[in-house]
């Protein structure tokens, strides 16, 4: 998905990557990879020129997930020794440290992709799978009863039909 690396839209594609990885029932990465992506946005809402344009990727496969961002910056990213109290620099070391692998290489005359992956964990146990489809049983048409008009009821009209919406 290609997007501007703005910190609105940054809490957005960690949502979305969140959703995609549950769907693919990979709820135990969930929280690596939404910490790499937040990384690699940040850098380059903070540090990309001349605008911050990107695009970012997950990508499945058999033993891992890989999630890149590419953006029109084509300098690439350099790990720095944060100050103990620094209030930044720290973002590539944690990529670093929470992912399989990581890197950086050039993408063009004009960009980079900077990506990370993470393993895949075994097969999710079946308890924590979807449920199978319910099998509905076939009942014959003889098997229902005809129920005729109710008799004593308010009024000869039949009531109107209702319907609720939360929210």
């Amino acid at each position: 998905m290609e997007l501007q690396a703005l910190p609105s839209r940054i809490g957005q594609v960690r949502r979305i990557v969140s959703a995609q990885l549950r769907y693919w029932h990979l709820d135990p990465l969930i929280d690596r990879a939404a910490l790499g992506v937040t990384e690699l946005l940040t850098n380059v809402h903070l540090h990309a020129r001349p605008d911050k344009t990107c695009a970012v990727e997950i990508e499945l496969l058999p033993d891992r997930l890989t999630v890149s961002v590419r953006d029109q910056d084509p300098r690439l990213p350099v790990v720095d020794d944060a100050e103990p109290l620094a209030t930044c620099g720290r973002g590539l070391a944690m990529v670093a440290a929470m992912s399989e692998s990581w890197g950086a290489r050039p993408d063009g005359a004009s960009g980079k992709v900077v990506w990370f992956t993470l393993p895949v964990p075994p097969s999710v146990p079946s308890s924590s799978a979807r449920p199978p489809r319910r099998v509905v049983e076939e009942v014959a048409a003889g098997a229902f009863v005809a129920v005729g008009p109710a008799d004593g009821l308010r009024g000869s009209h039949p009531a109107p039909a209702r319907s609720a919406v939360a929210g």
